[in-house]
């Protein structure tokens, strides 16, 4: 019998690259898995990877796609998402992941707007500039929470099924 380290979960390291590699695919703005890789790894991976595996496919990614000014708080935006997924360790439930993933999209648009605003001569600096900034963003908001909902049940989904028959080792112990 093969003894693995529970700091090694390959099932889980692959569908959150995997998901970060989706970046690539043609999508409606905003309709991405980056928030969703956050909040898989945070919840699926061990405590360095969890923060670091995010943090350098989203840096190998922007690498190719762009940076912006605003980049340090999406990058921030992504951390805080994997906080929130490490509440989700000892879990499968559907309504918690969902919850969690609304969380995130909640956290993101109001981060990543707000460094927008600071980081890019696009709006004022002024109480009214941040306000036409987030409100600006609103349409786009629909997109993050559908593609948030929509690749959590992919990669949570897939994780699941694949650990009760392929994967066992990395089988989540839920109380």
């Amino acid at each position: 019998m093969e003894h693995r380290s529970p700091n090694w979960k390959p099932l889980a390291l692959s569908l959150t690259v995997l998901g970060a590699v989706a970046r690539f695919l043609p999508h409606p703005p905003n309709f991405t898995p980056v928030g969703s890789v956050s909040l898989f790894a945070g919840a699926r991976l061990p405590r360095w990877q969890a923060y670091l595996v995010p943090l350098v496919l989203m840096a190998i990614t922007d690498a190719v796609l762009r940076f912006s000014p605003a980049t340090p708080f999406v990058y921030a935006s992504f951390l805080i998402s994997v906080w929130i997924g490490r509440r989700l360790r000892a879990t499968e439930s559907a309504w918690r992941i969902a919850g969690a993933a609304l969380a995130c999209s909640t956290q993101f648009f109001l981060v990543t707007n707000f460094g927008t605003w600071a980081a890019t001569p696009y709006y004022p600096h002024t109480l009214a500039g941040l306000a036409a900034c987030y409100t600006a963003a609103i349409p786009f908001f629909a997109y993050t929470v559908a593609g948030d909902l929509f690749y959590s049940a992919a990669l949570f989904g897939l994780y699941s099924i694949l650990t009760r028959r392929a994967f066992t080792a990395e089988r989540v112990a839920t109380a």
